[in-house]
């Protein structure tokens, strides 16, 4: 059911206690995956117009500042991953969460732009990159029994908690103010996260020799690839540009969501409720691609992705005040649960465990970046053609030039496995 990280005994009696580790490896990280809702766009957006009026800001320098903050968060990535493989979930968790409240107290005393960036330099580090990695990566080499699955309900209930984190944090900024606020959201994740990192896997034994091995763990040590190895295959690169395509523009739509929205004739609160349609086909996505994806080609929910991602931004043109904004919010929200539930699961698939947190950090790193572009890139298109209606045409051509990519790229071949005898 689990790997060797989780403690566990097997018995020959099929009990519902054996799926105890199971589900609470899977519920733990899931709840580490709604405290990353603070660094994640949804959390930060409602911080944008109060920190425009108190900070005497312009838009555009709170964007620009999102993305060079965003952008140095992607940067240390790789690195996380590697710590996750060294050093294991459990520590690596606990001391991401612990960092990540610390950044969130130290917003608390920003009185200008550059503190700000340094801020969203460390909550886009700690919180969308590091703990969300932290959080998936654990499930992914925790779990063997239906890990696609498990990785589904972890991705799941991340995205519902970051979806509802809006609506709390609109009002808890409405009744106590931003900074106060801040606070708040430092005392939660210091008091989830870290109580929550003991129910992760410890760091794996790592064996000196072949000789240290059984049969069985030599078998996967030959099997996982290296992140060099796997870099050279087409297919990491298709999955890190179906990251990236969507990361980049999904940011870019969340972002500006209410400008977008409010040019096609909806109001402030009707535009702020197209999360809900988003949502709910995220959350119903994301578990159906967990639910097959250990049994259907990845590639086939890459391309659905990118396909759907396309056509939410082609519709914008036809969005109005009516059903149209509702099917627009259940495309949207289509296109990026799908990937939520295929990305850790087809990683594994594709290139083992031993180094899944060194090659999941490299890919974290390139969708983290790409939503730093997202925001800014969307807003200068804006300037240049007066409309959102328009870029969301250009835009549209980038998920179209993935999902035609996957077509042609071929599944990686795993190396060939030798099989050692058992020491007598």
């Amino acid at each position: 059911m689990v790997s060797s990280d989780v403690n566990v005994v097997r018995t020959g009696r099929r009990s519902p206690a054996r799926w105890l580790p199971w589900v609470s490896v899977v519920a733990a990280a899931g709840v580490i995956s709604v405290m990353t809702a603070p660094g994640q766009t949804a959390g930060i957006s409602v911080f944008t117009d109060p920190l425009i009026s108190e900070l005497d800001v312009s838009r555009t320098g709170i964007s620009v500042s999102y993305f060079f903050g965003t952008l140095a968060g992607a940067s240390a990535q790789p690195f996380i991953g590697r710590a996750l493989d060294r050093f294991g979930a459990r520590y690596v968790t606990i001391v991401i969460g612990a960092l990540f409240a610390s950044v969130l107290l130290a917003l608390s005393f920003v009185d200008g732009i550059a503190g700000l960036t340094a801020g969203f330099v460390g909550v886009r580090m700690l919180g969308q990159g590091a703990l969300s990695l932290a959080a998936t990566t654990a499930v992914a080499r925790a779990i063997t029994h239906r890990r696609g699955l498990a990785l589904g309900i972890t991705a799941a209930i991340g995205s519902a908690g970051i979806s509802l984190a809006p609506v709390g944090l609109e009002r808890l900024i409405s009744t106590v103010g931003i900074h106060a606020a801040w606070r708040w959201e430092a005392a939660i994740v210091l008091a989830v996260v870290v109580p929550l990192a003991f129910i992760l896997p410890k760091r794996s034994r790592v064996a000196a020799s072949d000789d240290d091995l059984s049969t069985a763990q030599i078998v996967i040590q030959k099997e996982s690839w290296m992140l060099g190895e796997a870099a050279r295959t087409g297919m990491f690169w298709v999955i890190a540009a179906s990251l990236a395509a969507s990361g980049m523009l999904s940011t870019a739509l969340a972002f500006h969501q209410i400008a977008i929205l409010g040019e096609r004739g909806l109001t402030p609160f009707e535009a702020a409720a197209n999360f809900l349609p988003q949502t709910i086909t995220g959350i119903a996505a994301t578990l159906v691609v967990g639910a097959f994806v250990d049994r259907v080609s990845p590639k086939l929910f890459v391309i659905f992705s990118m396909l759907t991602l396309a056509g939410s931004l082609l519709m914008l043109s036809v969005v109005g005040p009516n059903g149209t904004a509702v099917l627009y919010g259940l495309v949207l929200g289509a296109a990026g649960g799908t990937l939520r539930g295929m990305e850790a699961a087809a990683y594994v698939r594709y290139y083992g465990t031993a180094h899944i947190g060194s090659i999941r950090g490299v890919t974290t790193a390139i969708a983290l970046g790409s939503t730093a572009l997202g925001p800014i890139a969307l807003s200068l298109a804006v300037d240049a053609s007066g409309n959102f209606t328009e870029p969301a045409f250009w835009f549209a051509s980038l998920p179209i030039a993935v999902a035609v990519l996957a077509l042609f790229v071929r599944p990686p071949q795993r190396r060939t496995v030798v099989r050692t005898s058992e020491r007598a």
